[in-house]
This record gives structure tokens, sequence and C-alpha cells, in this order.
């Protein structure tokens, strides 16, 4: 990924950016979505789009932390076209959702929020919501990236 242009942020984006800096300090815990109690990285985008919509994004199964492993598939890039708008992840902004690939084989299973252009929202496994450095070896393992609509359903 390149080093973002400083545009001005739709606000969307800057809607978006505040209401994922609000889940920082929620603790991990996988498969949750509670702002303050515990949220996994999808768990944090779902929060988001709910607080955005007033509602969920659509019913979520059970998954297991080795899901990308075991199904090949990748279920979070689909599930993000179903509600988001797809972007070529070098133009990428403020606001915008990004999948990372643990590996060039794995089909992408971690999710965060783009704050600025050198940092990001997510929820990570041992801690908590934080906003992280988008430093080199993060910015290698994106794999996709989405922006939220201007209006949502």
């Amino acid at each position: 990924m390149t080093a973002l242009q400083p545009l001005t942020a739709t606000p969307m984006a800057e809607r978006v950016i505040d209401l994922a800096r609000g889940w920082i300090g929620t603790p991990y815990r996988h498969q949750a979505s509670l702002k303050g109690v515990g949220c996994d990285c999808l768990g944090l985008i779902r929060g988001v789009w709910r607080e955005l919509s007033g509602k969920e994004t659509e019913p979520v199964p059970p998954y297991a932390p080795d899901w990308a492993e075991a199904g090949g598939i990748e279920t979070l890039a689909h599930a993000g076209r179903r509600h988001l708008i797809e972007v070529v992840p070098e133009q990428a902004l403020p606001g915008d959702v990004l999948l990372f690939r643990w590996r060039q084989s794995l089909p992408a299973k971690h999710a965060g929020i783009l704050a600025t252009a050198t940092t990001f929202i997510h929820a990570y496994d041992g801690t908590a919501v934080v906003e992280s450095p988008l430093g080199p070896w993060w910015s290698r393992r994106i794999a996709f990236a989405f922006r939220f609509p201007d209006t949502l359903p």
C-alpha cells in the first residue's frame, strides 16, 4: 500500500472513524460485538455498522479462530462486497475497512478501519480494540479494502 493522498474525509468517513475510536479499549472477545464489553475484528466492523444503520448487516454464523485455514474461502471479502463498496487497496482512505491476509495462500481473516494515512483501528487478539501504526508489516498484508456507502440500508 502506498502513502495515502491527503484528502478531505467525507462526513460518512469521519463518522466511521469517530465511531471506531469509541470502541478503543473494548476487550478482545472472539465472536463478540458489544462496545465496552468485548469484540473481535469482525465484531468491531459489525458494531460500527450497527451504530451507523441501527441494525445488523446479516446473521453471522459461529466461526472458529481457524476458520480461514479450514475453509479456504474469502468469507470476509464476500461479506464486504455484499454491504460495502470495494476499492483498490492502494486507494483506501481513512474510514475504509481493510482486510488483511496473514499468508498469501490463505483467505483474508483480519479486519480493521483505516483511521489516518498511517494508523488503523482493530480488535487485536489477546488485548483490545486499539489504534495501531499501519507500518510495513501490516501494509504488505492488505488484501482488500471497502468503503462504507454514504447511505446505509
